[in-house]
């Protein structure tokens, strides 16, 4: 039995959505329940979705939480369990100005010199950006009760970017700091200069995709045959302008990709089409798209699905 591998992206109260709507293709397109995956690989919004599939929620829940539909009975029964209300969650609050103007930690120039070649440029920005002001204990709070203290069975790697150096932690895997479920997921989502750093232990974290918008390549060596991937901020096609940070994302993620490619690990990227990005919209963490970004990318994705190429690729999964 092949074993495969679900990563899940940065990209915000959209990206959510994007994931959300992704996931419930997913299973609709090939019959293959995205809670099955041997393991998940969440970064900043990817993480909030990862951690409610391993608490026991469906793809097609997550959409239906978003677009304020009802859930599955199994999906409300959790949800009462948890003492999570049952429409979507609230978005994220606009901050104000940075609590300093002094960067979040400006010693990181010194500690990525020691180990350039260990670290991105992105990563160290994050730590010479000022520190944001929102709390992230709204996600602490739900994850908390989704999973409670202890990891779940099925493995859920977490990714954020550590202060002090500038390196990329994966929570959750072996050799890991240790930290709860709750604390890992809230250090994902602290976009630098937004949300303010997530103590751990004797560090600080913010969001994981300073380091990479999917870290894809950290499941080079997690012994799966199959890695699918939802990628809300890169683009799918090649023509056209979509942006600069788009641009960036997509090319990111194919290097990525063809790392594991020469690993012999497959991989099957969802990123969005035009169709996708214009519902999107320019704004990652408008909260009130988040409905009519769901049913799109789950029209795209069901396209997509019915492509023989991409069909081909996921038979596997039916083995599965």
């Amino acid at each position: 039995m092949a074993r495969i591998g679900l990563v899940l992206g940065a990209g915000g109260a959209t990206g959510g959505a994007f994931h959300a709507g992704m996931l419930a293709a997913l299973v609709e397109g090939t019959g293959w329940d995205p809670r099955q995956a041997d393991i998940i690989l969440g970064t900043s919004a990817g993480s909030v979705s990862g951690a409610m599939l391993r608490a026991g929620f469906s793809g097609a829940d997550l959409a239906a939480r978003l677009e304020n539909r009802p859930l599955s009975p199994q999906g409300a029964a959790l949800l009462q369990s948890m003492g999570l209300p049952p429409g979507a969650p609230p978005g994220a609050e606009r901050p104000g100005a940075p609590s300093r103007a002094a960067p979040a930690n400006p010693a990181i120039l010194l500690a990525a010199a020691r180990r350039p070649w260990a670290v991105r440029p992105m990563s160290v920005i994050a730590g010479l950006i000022p520190e944001g002001v929102v709390s992230t204990s709204m996600i602490s709070h739900a994850v908390g009760a989704m999973l409670g203290e202890r990891w779940p069975a099925q493995p859920l790697w977490i990714a954020a970017v550590r202060l002090d150096d500038a390196r990329l932690v994966v929570f959750g895997r072996s050799g890991a700091p240790a930290a709860t479920p709750a604390q890992a997921v809230a250090a994902s989502c602290a976009i630098p200069g937004w949300f303010a750093p997530v103590p751990i232990g004797p560090s600080r974290y913010v969001d994981g995709g300073a380091h990479s918008l999917t870290n894809l390549s950290r499941m080079a060596a997690a012994g799966v045959d199959l890695v699918i991937v939802s990628a809300p901020l890169g683009r799918a096609g090649r023509r056209g302008y979509h942006g600069a940070m788009r641009q960036a994302a997509r090319a990111q993620l194919t290097m990525e990709a063809e790392f594991l490619r020469r690993r012999g690990v497959a991989v099957v990227a969802f990123q969005p089409t035009e169709e996708d990005q214009a519902v999107m919209g320019p704004d990652a963490m408008d909260a009130s798209r988040r409905a009519p970004v769901v049913r799109q990318v789950r029209r795209s994705t069901l396209t997509r699905l019915g492509q023989p190429e991409v069909a081909r690729r996921l038979t596997v999964l039916s083995r599965n």
